[in-house]
């Protein structure tokens, strides 16, 4: 897990998570990449699943191509579920579902880097951080049609919950959140947000991304946990 001292950072790049991989992208996904971290997206996870992705040679070429534009950026670099990938191409983390390999698992074999879980729960929120998670991913906040097998839309409550209980772990909602709603779910105690279509699948990359990350930055309250 990361230290005490590197958690204000993980929060600063939690603002703008961009999640992509090749099936989200109406045309070339390194190009939507590139567009949306020249644009502000503040970190970046690889998550090639679904019908039509990447396999095998091809997922592996496409991650690292996506990893070396990250690095080259300064944005950290994320891999959804597939640890093997992530230790491939040497990626700054793993972000894990609760269907996924356990939390502890991942920690086990990723060592210090940067780990993220899928929370729905108070109890799978409690067992994520026992487990090592660094960050929460809540949601799907609002409808989304991204995930075939997501749950039902469930709001901000887990998250307004969490931080009424006094909860300092990072947090980033997603599903569903665009620029008209994602001021919503950073007054209700979240970090960032983490869209998939509203970027890649926007008329123009670059608007979307900085119209959220205004979206974000106005609703960010300040000394939210007494820094």
């Amino acid at each position: 897990m990361i230290g005490s001292a590197d958690v204000e950072r993980l929060r600063a790049q939690l603002r703008l998570y961009f999640v992509m991989g090749s099936v989200n992208c109406a045309g070339d996904p390194f190009e939507a990449a590139a567009k949306a971290i020249e644009s502000g997206v503040t970190m970046f996870q690889f998550r090639e699943k679904g019908t039509g992705s990447l396999e095998g040679e091809a997922k592996l070429r496409l991650a690292g191509r996506l990893r070396a534009l990250c690095r080259a950026k300064g944005v950290p670099f994320l891999v959804n579920d597939d640890v093997e990938l992530a230790l491939a191409v040497e990626a700054d983390g793993v972000h894990v579902g609760q269907d996924d390999e356990s939390v502890a698992s991942v920690r086990r074999r990723i060592g210090g880097k940067l780990l993220g879980v899928s929370v729905h729960t108070m109890e799978e929120a409690r067992r994520a951080a026992a487990d090592g998670a660094d960050y929460f991913g809540i949601g799907p906040i609002y409808p989304t049609s991204t995930k075939a097998d997501a749950k039902p839309a469930a709001g901000t409550a887990l998250i307004e919950r969490l931080r009424a209980e006094g909860w300092t772990t990072p947090v980033v909602g997603i599903g569903g959140i665009d620029a008209s709603n994602a001021g919503d779910v950073i007054r209700a105690g979240a970090d960032g947000v983490a869209v998939i279509t509203a970027i890649s699948r926007a008329d123009s990359i670059e608007r979307s991304a900085r119209e959220l990350l205004r979206a974000v930055a106005s609703a960010q309250p300040a000394g939210r946990f007494g820094e």
